[in-house]
């Protein structure tokens, strides 16, 4: 058995499993890199499309099908990338040959699996009446609910039901939103700014409500949210955005090692030298101990382009800061880095447009900031955590301090 990853082999024929952002990412990495060898992409849409507007632009309506795609028909004969209706339903590693439904068998020199996550479903019995979003036909069942006079119960108030529950007032539905601690989103945006975007939903007529839905029913008016005090909540229509869990089926039964993700190194390898994996369905280790997972969009295309420069046996660029985003009621919030440590927070305005929050750690570095419609603010903090410089909390608390030139004097 050849192991491509350590120079003895050399991978001719790659296929990818999943044609979300991982995948395609990887797809197109393997090209920017020189790869001339066979590309091709396996999904059981037929398509690579995005996956961050479902929540937003394509629930709402103003974004179509076609423009959800991550490229267009050009892009795939330009670059002889092969894209693929079908689902695989189990994979060879040690003859790199690939199941699909139907019973067609594929081969390649390669397999990276990038097949995301499913959509955690709620335990309760009734857990089959409530919609979750994790691809189109989702959005497309959601969207039906939507709308003047209809009411959406969003059970989760973390990214995607906010942002849910946002695109859903837009689109004149009541909406009220359900989650087990009063202030979602802390460890992600500190506790001010979460508290500020959390109030958002009030203030555009949301509902909010603290605590746990304990089951979901059918009732004449509709469906009936049972919550853990013994009230009810009626809505038309019930969305559970409670997380979704790694699609782990294939590396499982092929035997790769899965410990809450499929386990990579840096360079996307599974414990099977021909087996690559990216995206939500990993789990990344650091000196043979696994991390936690990382679920955001940014993360999904960084490690597709690791796991290419892996199946190529080069090294893949340096791991970049964490960073996310997420739009809800007309406002951008981002976050970089991390506000979950230990340090000092500092403060550049007052929640709301252009406001930055920032935290330093104990050793003096910029460790992480978030802010809402403060872009160049946040590219430039991105930067100095890269840097890890020793950063003065005066200068950051300051308006008129230009993180970008702070951020080059710092090099």
């Amino acid at each position: 058995m050849e192991d491509f990853t350590s120079g003895s082999g050399a991978a001719r024929s790659v296929l990818i499993i999943g044609a979300g952002p991982a995948g395609f990412s990887a797809a197109a990495e393997l090209r920017r890199r020189g790869f001339d060898g066979t590309i091709d992409l396996i999904d059981p849409s037929g398509e690579a499309y995005d996956r961050p507007p479902l929540s937003k632009a394509y629930l709402a309506g103003t974004l179509d099908r076609g423009a959800l795609a991550l490229a267009g028909p050009d892009w795939f004969q330009e670059n002889s990338v092969r894209i693929t209706a079908g689902t695989a339903e189990r994979i060879a590693p040690d003859s790199g040959t690939v199941t699909l439904d139907g019973g067609a068998l594929l081969h390649a020199d390669a397999l990276l699996l990038a097949t995301g996550g499913t959509a955690r479903k709620p335990l309760f019995p009734g857990a089959s009446l409530v919609h979750t979003l994790r691809n189109r036909d989702d959005a497309d069942a959601l969207r039906a609910t939507l709308g003047p006079g209809k009411r959406l119960a969003v059970i989760g108030a973390g990214l995607i039901g906010a942002e849910v529950a946002s695109t859903a007032v837009s689109l004149g539905s009541a909406v009220v939103l359900i989650d087990p601690v009063p202030v979602p989103l802390v460890p992600a945006f500190g506790p001010e700014l979460a508290a500020h975007l959390h109030g958002m939903h009030a203030a555009a007529g949301v509902e909010t409500r603290t605590g746990l839905p304990v089951d979901v029913m059918e009732e004449d008016e509709g469906l009936a949210v049972l919550m853990d005090d013994g009230s009810l909540t009626v809505a038309d229509a019930v969305l559970a955005a409670v997380g979704m869990e790694p699609d782990t089926a294939l590396a499982e039964a092929a035997g790769i090692r899965v410990d809450g993700g499929v386990l990579v190194d840096a360079r996307g390898r599974t414990s099977h030298p021909r087996v690559f994996a990216a995206g939500d369905a990993v789990r990344r280790t650091t000196a043979g101990m696994p991390e936690r997972r990382n679920e955001h969009w940014d993360a999904a295309v960084r490690s597709g382009q690791a796991a290419a420069a892996g199946i190529l046996g080069q090294e893949p660029e340096a791991d970049a800061v964490p960073w996310f985003w997420t739009d809800r009621y007309g406002v951008h919030a981002e976050a970089v880095g991390s506000l979950n440590g230990k340090g000092t927070t500092v403060r550049r305005g007052i929640p709301g447009p252009g406001y930055v929050v920032f935290q330093i750690s104990p050793a003096g570095a910029l460790a992480g900031a978030a802010g809402i419609d403060a872009g160049q603010e946040l590219r430039a903090a991105r930067r100095l955590i890269a840097l890890g410089a020793p950063v003065d909390p005066l200068e950051l608390a300051d308006p008129a301090t230009d993180l970008r030139r702070l951020a080059r004097s710092r090099r």
